[in-house]
């Protein structure tokens, strides 16, 4: 977020530390749950408020700042920039969890910066009881997101493929949708600022992977000078064959995983189970990811004739369009 705030030249100020410590000194009311990223905008009564979750925050600014849009003017590109936002916000989170807490190197190399994260002059019997809390908790919530022995290989084996997807697409333009970034584009850099910069197994895999990938991340910190056109879009039908990689890595992986949730919600369970990449996915089931699929649904459904049937063209054979076929 602090990278699409940057890109739109959007003034905005920071404060440190956990979103109910920092409201609370502030004298405003913590959202529930409250979560990263947390801001505090106006409400319609002038009152500032706090929001969190960078979807609506997003499109909050798009309403409150009109200049250096991240949202296509066509709709149905703009759908298929939804599309990667949402993979990135609810898969791709999958893979910075799983890698920072699921390998022992990298565990503690999170155990251990993180709490300097919050006070880096922090004394150091309080570091080390900080470190064995934060890394235990963790660690222990790998079940969350699907994280463990059986889907290890699953999860890593995705990541590399999406690493190798982004390889070819960003030799062929420099953002997702063409020369100007979309919102799929900030979501995918804010869990690659973590997959390259932070954790070492995921940076080392994408060293290996795809450096331009790694030199994007870079690129994608500071945006605020980069001259944009409405024509830096590329237009759906002339978008390189490259993005279809990216498709199909969200076919393949993500999508299964929201259709079981949600099956798995409408029976009432509290665990799904599917088969995934050939190999069995078990975790618990997430109402919120249910409403991410009805999101997708009704974004889906508000498009016109005309553009649904762009879309359809453009995911036809990645998997995605099970999401509008079958629960």
């Amino acid at each position: 977020m602090i990278g699409l705030l940057r890109y739109r030249q959007i003034p905005y100020r920071i404060k440190w530390g956990t979103p109910e410590q920092i409201l609370r000194q502030m004298d405003i009311e913590p959202p529930k749950p409250a979560l990263l990223p947390t801001f505090v905008l106006d409400n319609e009564n002038g009152e500032a408020q706090a929001i969190c979750d960078s979807t609506p925050i997003i499109r909050r600014l798009e309403e409150d700042f009109s200049e250096r849009s991240v949202l296509p003017t066509d709709p149905a590109l703009a759908f298929i920039d939804y599309l990667l936002e949402d993979f990135a916000d609810e898969w791709c989170t999958k893979y910075m969890f799983h890698y920072r807490w699921h390998p022992q190197a990298d565990a503690d190399n999170a155990g251990t910066l993180l709490p300097l994260g919050y006070n880096v002059s922090m004394p150091s019997d309080q570091h080390n009881q900080f470190k064995e809390y934060i890394a235990s908790r963790q660690i222990s919530r790998l079940y969350v997101v699907g994280s463990n022995e059986t889907t290890a290989p699953i999860i890593d084996a995705s990541y590399r493929r999406f690493l190798a997807a982004m390889e070819v697409h960003l030799s062929q333009q420099p953002y997702m949708l063409g020369h100007r970034p979309g919102a799929g584009d900030f979501a995918l850099y804010g869990q690659l600022t973590q997959l390259v910069g932070f954790d070492p197994t995921p940076r080392a895999i994408a060293h290996q992977t795809s450096l331009r990938t790694v030199a994007w991340v870079d690129q994608m910190a500071d945006l605020s000078g980069l001259e944009v056109e409405e024509a830096g879009w590329t237009s759906l039908e002339q978008q390189p064959e490259s993005l279809r990689g990216l498709l199909a890595e969200l076919g393949r992986m993500y999508v299964p995983a929201l259709l079981a949730n949600a099956r798995a919600l409408q029976a009432g369970e509290k665990n799904w189970q599917a088969e995934i990449d050939g190999a069995l996915w078990s975790q618990l089931t997430f109402p919120y990811q249910v409403k991410c699929l009805n999101w997708i649904k009704q974004r889906y459904a508000k498009l016109s004739a005309e553009d649904r049937q762009r879309v359809d063209l453009a995911l036809d054979g990645s998997g995605c369009e099970a999401l509008f076929t079958r629960l």
